[in-house]
């Protein structure tokens, strides 16, 4: 059999900020257009009167998805333990396969007391080909918190290093890393440099398949983006294992998405990034 494509998806969803009707109807069609395997997707708001923004971007699409809390509240505003079991509102990442996701954990990541919560969200996925580790992730934004996003790259790591020990296939890692490839804490990811005394290596999708190309996610020929006053750069990512000898983890293609308006919307204020990622079927089967 020849190898299988998996396409992976990552999507910064701008919570719900206006236009939001419109914006969530341009990133589900997209999703149907693009028809990815894998979806990563952050900032999602989940509240306890029912509302899902997940739901309205993938109900009937045919995925299995779950949902990560980085920060909850409740209905005073007040913060919550991410383990409570308080009604509350939530705001966080969401993964989603066309398998059934069989595992998931949650994990806070460190960040600055008083500042933003962030939290990884890892899941175990049932392809065809065997289990795949699927993690998303959305690190401090703020351009002078490096140091933060060095820490928290640091947990994100070793959680990824336990998660996928069992696997057989490659580990696939996407989301909003608010850094630009040659930021220190991407360099760590990239396996470029080291952080207290730890190395690691991820195949950074863009640097390997898109020959060249900047890849800009964070772009301001979108209004959105252009309102912050931000430099164009690069910050959404999908890292994947190193590839075996077989060409299992082998990064096919990789290009920018969700990146185009309709009657002056975008999805959102971050572009998208689309990767296709060799797998191959019939791999020994880890018990999951």
């Amino acid at each position: 059999m020849p190898p299988r494509i998996m396409r992976v998806l990552t999507l910064n969803c701008w919570n719900i900020s206006p236009p939001f009707e419109e914006r969530m109807a341009l990133i589900r069609a997209g999703i149907e257009t693009l028809a990815p395997d894998l979806v990563a997707l952050q900032e999602i708001i989940i509240r306890r009167d029912g509302f899902d923004q997940a739901a309205i971007i993938l109900d009937g699409l045919g995925y299995h998805r779950v949902f990560g809390a980085a920060i909850r509240w409740d209905h005073t505003g007040a913060l919550l333990a991410l383990d409570t079991d308080a009604a509350a509102d939530a705001a966080g990442n969401v993964l989603a396969a066309r398998w059934p996701i069989v595992r998931s954990v949650l994990h806070p990541l460190p960040g600055v007391d008083g500042e933003e919560r962030r939290s990884a969200l890892l899941a175990l996925v049932d392809t065809p080909a065997g289990a795949l580790p699927f993690v998303t992730t959305h690190l401090e934004w703020r351009f002078d918190q490096g140091h933060v996003r060095e820490r928290q790259v640091l947990v994100l790591a070793r959680l990824v290093a336990d998660w996928r020990r069992d696997a057989p296939l490659p580990v696939i890692m996407a989301g909003d890393f608010n850094a630009e490839p040659d930021a220190t804490e991407m360099r760590f990811l990239r396996g470029l440099a080291t952080l207290d005394g730890r190395s690691t290596y991820f195949q950074d999708a863009w640097h390997i398949a898109a020959d060249g190309a900047r890849g800009v996610t964070w772009d301001n020929r979108n209004p959105y983006a252009a309102a912050m006053f931000e430099p164009d750069r690069r910050i959404d990512y999908v890292f994947v294992g190193a590839p075996d000898h077989d060409g299992c983890g082998r990064i096919e293609a990789a290009r920018v998405v969700l990146d185009t308006a309709r009657d002056g919307v975008f999805p959102s204020d971050h572009f998208g990034v689309l990767v296709d990622v060799r797998v191959l079927p019939g791999r020994e089967r880890s018990t999951i």
